[in-house]
């Protein structure tokens, strides 16, 4: 009887992790904004998007009744890190009315379909800290707010520096994000994908090089 419980704890050890990684994009995120995995702000689903190329556009607003009033169906409104923001999937020369206009990230490689859903993530790295290995079904674009950021895929590495870097990935590349640099990584995160499927899947089809790491590493010497 010993030796199963044995077994079952070695089991439930190595399933949990993966288990909870599983998870990281469709947790809630809560009150208490602290380091950890990603969580999820925000979702929206849209029956079409704009036509022509779409944007990400990120804007700050005084209230979520400012942000609100200023929206289109394309937007979603949003509390993290002591700010009210404001979402919107629109073209490239598109400004809400009011608000401070924070960044445009885009055109995003959108797929067509017959409908679409937008995730929106909030996360909280320390240096070091790394998302599971995963893909997509839909574009991921991020903007950090505070902090550095490394994305090793199959192709290389993207490497973003201080407040207000962004990057894109495009749908079904396996991924690697991590935190670099020396101050923790605050910053929100867009997959927007095809509604009937899932926006993302745990994979362990490829291994990173450790370019990141080696970033870091760097980093931290300096």
């Amino acid at each position: 009887m010993r030796a199963l419980l044995v077994v079952l704890a070695v089991l439930v050890a190595a399933i949990l992790p993966s288990a909870l990684s599983a998870q990281a994009t469709t947790r809630q995120c809560g009150p208490v904004e602290e380091a950890g995995p990603a969580c999820l702000l925000a979702r929206k689903q849209f029956p079409s998007l704009p036509t022509g190329q779409v944007f990400w556009h990120l804007d700050r607003f005084p209230s979520r009744d400012a942000a609100g009033r200023a929206g289109t169906t394309t937007s979603v409104v949003a509390d993290a890190f002591g700010l009210t923001w404001l979402f919107t999937l629109a073209k490239a020369g598109w400004r809400p009315n009011g608000g401070e206009h924070v960044a445009t990230i885009g055109p995003l490689p959108i797929a067509p379909a017959s409908s679409y859903a937008a995730e929106y993530l909030r996360s909280i790295f320390k240096p070091g800290t790394t998302a599971p290995l995963h893909v997509h079904s839909g574009p991921e674009a991020f903007y950090a707010v505070s902090g550095d950021t490394c994305l090793e895929t199959p192709n290389g590495v993207q490497i973003g520096r201080r407040p207000g870097n962004s990057m894109m990935i495009k749908a079904g590349s396996p991924m690697l994000l991590m935190a670099i640099g020396e101050v923790p990584r605050q910053g929100f995160a867009l997959i927007i994908h095809d509604a009937t499927q899932p926006p993302t899947t745990l994979t362990q089809a490829w291994h990173p090089t450790g370019l990141c790491s080696q970033q870091l590493s760097a980093d931290q010497a300096c």
